[in-house]
């Protein structure tokens, strides 16, 4: 008998794991810069938003979010689905539709309320 490779036939099997996902493509992804860099300045006009409604003004404050879901709305509009990074969360249409609308009901909201006496 001779000591060499087993050929592909006899190779022992590796037992396959029934709760193990099944192995990703061979095509790697890497990260996006440009859209890493629209979600950060989304995330931090959100924030900006956050801080002027507690801090002095809420209608200020709620257009600067309903602003800053808008300009998430146009980005992942614009964006290729590669680059689109954490914008990307269901289709294109849907993400756009649902950020855009949700920001202008806010600007909606935060130009209609009347003032309330103190």
């Amino acid at each position: 008998m001779t000591e060499g490779p087993l050929p592909d036939d006899r190779l022992p099997q590796e037992p396959v794991d029934a709760d193990e996902p099944p192995a990703a493509s061979d095509e790697r992804r890497y990260p996006s810069t440009i859209g890493g860099a629209f979600y950060l300045v989304i995330l931090l006009t959100t924030a900006v938003g956050f801080v002027i409604v507690v801090t002095g003004d809420w209608r200020v404050g709620i257009r600067w979010l309903a602003l800053s879901l808008v300009a998430a709305s146009a980005a992942r509009l614009v964006l290729p689905e590669r680059d689109a990074g954490m914008l990307a969360v269901r289709d294109r249409w849907f993400d756009c539709v649902l950020l855009a609308g949700v920001g202008a009901a806010l600007l909606f909201l935060a130009q209609t309320i009347p003032d309330q006496p103190v």
